[in-house]
């Protein structure tokens, strides 16, 4: 299926990037009015693109006047796979002839080598730009109700109908997680399973000002990548 037209297209590649997020949000990303970005979003909404949450699937909810919290939004998959059907067909289509002509231990030992290709430095932040640089969309946080864990959050994934048939690929994929940093993780949650966001529990925390400097980091590259395809 396809975007109802390029405004509403630009829209559903925000969300793309940031996950869950107000019109508000998209509108200061995109730098229109937020009339013209709820339009498109009620596009969205009613092609099934994207859906509604009084509250954010992940992290605190934004707050307006007098405590009550905005309505966010974010990509349904159906949204998300319109965004990159043919990248993630292609991955599919190869696994699928390395599962039938060499056996599912193949399968693993190629998620095995792409995860530690893609998850090589036992630095969380350059893991965290690694993932970025790929699609993925990641971000890092302090660990809800939990001051001594960090969370490492993938709003995306390239590849999310090729993982929901080989979970072979999240699974390695977060053994490289914790190989690279040393320590066990807990995978809480994957966009393959059909969950809004893909959640990784790092026991370990991490300092508040990297978490700023990474959040900076993460909004540059949004603001420029948004940008260039505003102008294509």
């Amino acid at each position: 299926m396809k975007f109802p037209g390029g405004a509403a297209e630009r829209v559903a590649r925000v969300l793309l990037e940031v996950g869950a997020a107000t019109a508000v949000e998209v509108s200061q990303t995109l730098e229109t009015s937020v009339q013209a970005t709820r339009r498109s979003i009620n596009a969205l909404l009613e092609a099934g693109f994207v859906e509604s949450h009084e509250r954010t699937p992940f992290g605190p909810s934004p707050v307006r006047g007098r405590g009550r919290p905005s309505v966010s939004y974010s990509l349904t998959p159906l949204g998300r796979s319109a965004c990159d059907q043919s990248y993630d067909d292609l991955a599919l289509e190869s696994l699928r002839f390395i599962d039938r002509s060499f056996g599912r231990s193949a399968v693993r030992a190629f998620a095995s080598e792409r995860a530690a290709r893609l998850i090589s430095s036992g630095d969380i932040l350059s893991i965290v730009d690694s993932l970025n640089s790929e699609g993925y969309a990641a971000t890092l946080a302090p660990a809800s109700n939990n001051s001594h864990a960090s969370q490492l959050c993938q709003h995306h994934c390239p590849v999310v109908e090729a993982a929901s048939e080989f979970p072979e690929l999240c699974e390695e994929e977060t053994a490289a997680f914790g190989v690279a940093l040393g320590q066990h993780v807990t995978r809480l949650a994957t966009l393959a399973h059909g969950d809004p966001i893909c959640t990784t529990l790092i026991p370990s925390p991490v300092p508040s000002s990297q978490v700023n400097k990474q959040e900076k980091s993460v909004q540059h590259t949004r603001n420029s990548r948004v940008s260039r395809e505003v102008s294509a």
